[in-house]
């Protein structure tokens, strides 16, 4: 799909939906500018949660927005193998 079809397809976002993805940009910029050298092993494990949730609620938008359907349990898996 070219640049221009990509800008025909394009929906519109609502206000909410906007400022969604704005903060989730914000937040991940925040991370990358962060010096995670710095920070106590908690403060990793806080972030990358927050990072998480963030992904998370962008991929809700992309839903919204393409009408695909949400996984029941939008929570990401307590233990990772």
């Amino acid at each position: 799909m070219t640049d221009e079809q990509s800008r025909n397809n394009a929906r519109t976002l609502t206000d909410l939906q906007a400022t969604r993805l704005d903060y989730a940009r914000r937040e991940l910029e925040s991370a990358r500018a962060a010096d995670l050298s710095q920070l106590p092993p908690s403060g990793l494990i806080f972030l990358i949660t927050q990072l998480i949730h963030r992904f998370d609620d962008a991929l809700a938008v992309t839903a919204e927005v393409f009408g695909h359907p949400q996984p029941d349990n939008p929570e990401p898996p307590r233990n990772h193998p």
